[in-house]
């Protein structure tokens, strides 16, 4: 049976629904799965959960979805560059749970390894722990974390086969390929997609016994959030 859809909208037909919680890769805008993105929006559902690293920016990346009230809660480490998030979470519309970056990342990696609870040093004597089980180690005080396992992942990758093996391209290798074991369903968008077994197997990240759903990404312009550039140097002898 054929992992690859006609189009988002249909790689997420039946696997969307109100309340559930969706596991969202990419870093701001780098590696982002937009097209997804935009079809959950264009879906309508409603009062989602969103875990993802952080929330896009405003009108771009899940910057769509605080935009069209679509989301209830959200799970990120960073959430600076959303003004519209920023207010929701402050006047109480948005329920956020901050968590530290790493701990982010592993207690995906953990979910999708059926690992149902770790331990850290990270967040301890802060807010972050408050009301976390601890335990002493050697010595040194940890807290525990839960392992998080999504209704549904969302991930963008740069080349698929049509087994839904996935290879990602420099900073979209970020939250994506833990994200996409995380999930009970995981849908993946692909920049270039390939017959089964044209794909080294030492270049595969996600192996597709993770991924049930595959669509092709459009050509759409790649966002930046911040474009920083060093001054070009004066040439020699000038």
């Amino acid at each position: 049976m054929s992992k690859l859809s006609a189009d988002p909208a249909a790689a997420l037909r039946d696997v969307l629904s109100d309340g559930i919680t969706i596991a969202v890769g990419g870093f701001g805008l780098s590696g982002i799965p937009a097209d997804l993105i935009d079809a959950v929006r264009d879906s309508g559902v409603r009062d989602l959960t969103i875990v993802s690293n952080n929330m896009g920016v405003d009108g771009k990346g899940l910057g769509v979805l605080i935009e069209s009230g679509q989301v209830k809660k959200v799970l990120a480490s960073y959430v600076g560059e959303n003004r519209l998030f920023a207010e929701q979470f402050l006047a109480g519309s948005l329920e956020v749970e901050f968590n530290p970056q790493g701990t982010l990342a592993e207690r995906l990696r953990a979910g999708g390894a059926g690992i149902p609870a770790f331990y850290t040093r990270t967040g301890v004597g802060t807010q972050i722990a408050e009301g976390k089980p601890h335990e002493t180690f050697d010595g040194e005080l940890y807290v525990q974390e839960r392992g998080i396992v999504a209704d549904v992942a969302l991930v963008h990758a740069h080349t698929a086969d049509t087994d839904g093996n996935l290879v990602y391209r420099y900073t979209a290798r970020n939250f994506n390929p833990v994200v996409a074991t995380a999930g009970k369903v995981t849908v993946a968008e692909a920049e270039v997609i390939v017959p089964a077994g044209e794909l080294h197997p030492d270049h595969i990240v996600t192996p597709g016994v993770y991924v049930q759903r595959l669509v092709q990404a459009s050509g759409r312009t790649k966002d930046i959030e911040q474009r920083t550039v060093r001054p070009r140097p004066a040439a020699v002898g000038a």
